[in-house]
């Protein structure tokens, strides 16, 4: 093998490294089979959507908020721990928080 081809051969193994890489990125939950997790993340750990007047990620104000998602693997979102839920697991759609009553 010549220098020339191996430089063009190490060239097209970084190029399609770097575009596997870029569209992971772009599209995690394809990448990764993951899913949308609702009531599992902590406070401004979230990867997207907390509610009105927030953005998105990193924005929840508090934490296992019904309305803010993760991104966890795919099969484990309903046996994720979420203090909020009215199963008091991870959901994966939106919920209304449950009240939580403080003993003491």
């Amino acid at each position: 093998m010549s220098l020339r081809h191996s430089q063009t051969l190490a060239l097209a193994v970084a190029l399609g490294a770097a575009l596997t890489v870029a569209n992971a990125s772009a599209n995690p939950a394809a990448a990764d089979k993951s899913e949308k997790c609702y009531g599992v993340s902590m406070a401004g750990k979230n990867d997207c959507k907390a509610g009105a007047g927030t953005s998105c990620a990193g924005t929840s104000k508090k934490d296992f908020a019904g309305n803010a998602w993760k991104h966890v693997p795919a099969g484990t979102c309903t046996t994720m721990v979420s203090k909020n839920s009215p199963t008091g697991h991870g959901q994966l759609s939106e919920f209304a928080d449950v009240q939580v009553e403080k003993k003491g």
